[in-house]
Formats: structure tokens, C-alpha cells, sequence
């Protein structure tokens, strides 16, 4: 027996401590040191221990949030908002309960930020010109997300807004009429200071659509044009009434002024025949849709009509005597034939 004493044996004498009770005084050994070592900090090490138990009780407390929304909240606009808020208010929360621990140090953290602010700024200077994008986009929002936007030579819609870019839903490119692309494109928030944006949403969310109809020179033109107004005016997206409350809204903020708010067809003519512009108003983000419900129905209500026809680029020859229309045998930019088909 005494040559396989346990380490737990207490010396010569014949006293036993469990498995059990050796962890816990292991542990407690530990625990105690442990403490040791916090009680020998110095103020600045306090310091940043308490800013760092403040940033992981907000992170937990935000990770719990955002894990109860994503049960609760179906809606993908609403959650993004959920991630993006919480974000911001943990943020906050979080300076204006760090800032009084080092308020009693504040000068030195002044200098020291101050020095290395300035670091920053020559050595990073498009990050730091992203974030100066961010904080305008968040005070002036030109844009928000859910919007539909151009910068530059990018559209597509805003789906998502962070510190340094903004990331659009691509629409245009190779695609006709503002269709989606599928691609993502990530823009820096600095651009904003550098590139026009254009809001096809914001404020006023309808834009103006044309479709030219060109017509042969033959056809009753005025007959057409009462079919294509009376078909942009079915096929219009908001009644006058609704446009002119739009447009009322919108004008409490941007100078917005429209005259006409109505479909209205312009004429015109080119070299192949007369052109019938259709102009109405239109959701931004139906123009393909709207565009290809009124050519459907110019196309069903010309087919009908012997009086109009559809006109394309074409080239006409003509002989001798022949004149355009059953003319009287003139050539253009020259005198009259006589019956032999000789110039008098």
C-alpha cells in the first residue's frame, strides 16, 4: 500500500482527500491568483478592462436581439433595419459609457487622439473621406435603402449602406429598360462628393417614359395619334388627380413643377415617316413593363385600321417618267421630261 501512495496522501498521516475537493482547491488556487494579478493593475490597464467588458456586454446584448427579430420579424426590409439600428445604438450607448471611465484622463487621451487622428488622415485618406460619405448620407440622405439610384455610371437599387460603401443591385448594363442584372455593385461612400446621384424614387417616386411610334408618310396620322393618347391614357400608371398629390408631397421639399401631368403625344417627322412620341408617367421601376403593355396594344389597334401602318427605313427607285406617286414626270433637283423621257 505504501508504495503506491496517491498524490493526494497527506504526508505520513493517514488523511485522504477525494478527487473531488483537489480540482476545487486547484480551481480556488487559480481563482485566487487570478485576482492577484487584477488587483496589480495599473489605472490605464483598469481602464481598458472596463471599456472592454462594455463592448462585449453590448455585442451579447445586441446578438440577442437581433436573434429574437429574426424569429419574430418575417419581413427582410424590417430586419435589415433591426441590424443596422441596433448597430447604431450600440455604438452610441457604448460611447457614452466608455467616455466617463477615461473622462479623468481626458487630456492625455486628447493628445494622444489628436496625434493619431492626424496619422490617420495622411495615410488613409479615401477611408477617411468614405466615412465623412457615410456621416453625410446618414445627416442629408439623398438616398436611403430601398432606393433606386445613378451614381456616376452605376444604377441599380440600394440594398445595403455601411461605413466606408453603399452596395446597389445593378440594373441597366447589358439588360434593356432598368432590368436587374443580378449583379452587386460596391461603391464608396466618397463618390457621393465626386459624382452626380440621380433619385429615380426619392421625393417624387414616378418618372417620365417615351415611346416614338414612327408611322409611313401615307398613313391618317391624326387618326393615330388619337389611338396611341387614348391608349397612354389607359395605360398610364397614376390618374391626374393622384399625380398632382405626388407632386404636392414632393414639393414641400424639392422645387417640383409640372404643367402637365397627363399622357400627351408629340408630333414630329424623319426621313422614314412621321413620328408619334408617347410620353406618359410611370412607376420607376416598371418601365419595361408599362412600355411593353403599350406597344401591345398599339400593335392590336393598328392591325385593325387599313388607314395607318407602322413604318420602317426603306429606299425607292424610280424610272424615266415614273415620278414618285404617279407624279408628272419630275426628277428631284431637275426639269420636267417630255413624253420620250429627254429633259426640255
Amino acid at each position: 500500500m505504501g508504495q503506491h501512495m496517491p498524490s493526494w496522501w497527506a504526508g505520513g498521516d493517514m488523511v485522504m482527500q477525494s478527487p473531488g475537493a483537489a480540482a476545487a482547491d486547484s480551481a480556488a488556487g487559480l481563482i485566487a491568483a487570478a485576482w492577484q494579478r487584477v488587483e496589480s493593475l495599473g489605472s490605464t490597464e483598469w481602464l481598458m478592462l472596463e471599456t472592454l467588458s462594455v463592448i462585449v456586454v453590448l455585442a451579447v446584448l445586441r446578438w440577442l436581439i437581433l436573434a429574437l427579430v429574426r424569429r419574430r420579424v418575417p419581413d427582410a426590409r424590417m430586419r435589415y433595419n433591426w441590424r443596422k439600428g441596433t448597430a447604431y445604438a450600440a455604438v452610441v450607448l457604448g460611447i457614452f459609457l466608455v467616455g466617463p471611465l477615461w473622462s479623468g484622463n481626458f487630456a492625455t487621451l486628447a493628445t494622444v487622439l489628436g496625434l493619431v487622428g492626424a496619422g490617420i488622415v495622411l495615410a488613409l485618406r479615401d477611408p477617411v473621406v468614405n466615412m465623412a460619405g457615410w456621416v453625410f448620407l446618414l445627416w442629408r440622405r439623398p438616398f436611403v435603402v430601398g432606393d433606386r439610384i445613378q451614381i456616376g455610371t452605376h444604377a441599380g437599387d440600394v440594398v445595403d449602406l455601411r461605413l466606408f460603401q453603399f452596395t446597389l443591385l445593378e440594373i441597366g448594363n447589358w439588360v434593356e429598360a432598368d432590368q436587374s442584372t443580378g449583379r452587386l455593385v460596391h461603391v464608396p461612400n466618397g463618390k457621393v462628393f465626386t459624382e452626380p446621384v440621380a433619385n429615380y424614387t426619392r421625393g417624387f417616386p414616378y418618372i417620365w417614359n417615351e415611346i416614338p411610334v414612327r408611322i409611313t408618310f401615307e398613313s391618317d396620322w391624326r387618326a393615330a395619334k388619337e389611338i396611341l393618347l387614348e391608349i397612354a391614357t389607359r395605360r398610364a400608371g397614376m390618374s391626374e388627380e393622384e399625380a398632382r398629390q405626388r407632386v404636392l408631397q414632393a414639393s414641400h421639399r424639392f422645387m417640383i413643377v409640372y404643367s402637365t401631368l397627363t399622357p400627351t403625344v408629340y408630333t414630329s417627322a424623319d426621313g422614314s415617316g412621321v413620328v408619334l412620341t408617347v410620353r406618359y408617367l410611370c412607376d420607376a421601376r416598371r418601365r419595361r413593363g408599362t412600355a411593353q403593355d403599350v406597344w401591345e396594344d398599339i400593335l392590336s389597334a393598328f392591325a385593325g385600321r387599313d388607314d395607318v401602318a407602322l413604318a420602317y427605313a426603306t429606299q425607292r427607285f424610280f424610272r424615266g417618267d415614273e415620278g414618285p406617286a404617279g407624279g408628272a414626270g419630275l426628277r428631284r433637283g431637275g426639269p420636267p421630261l417630255d413624253d420620250a423621257g429627254v429633259a426640255d
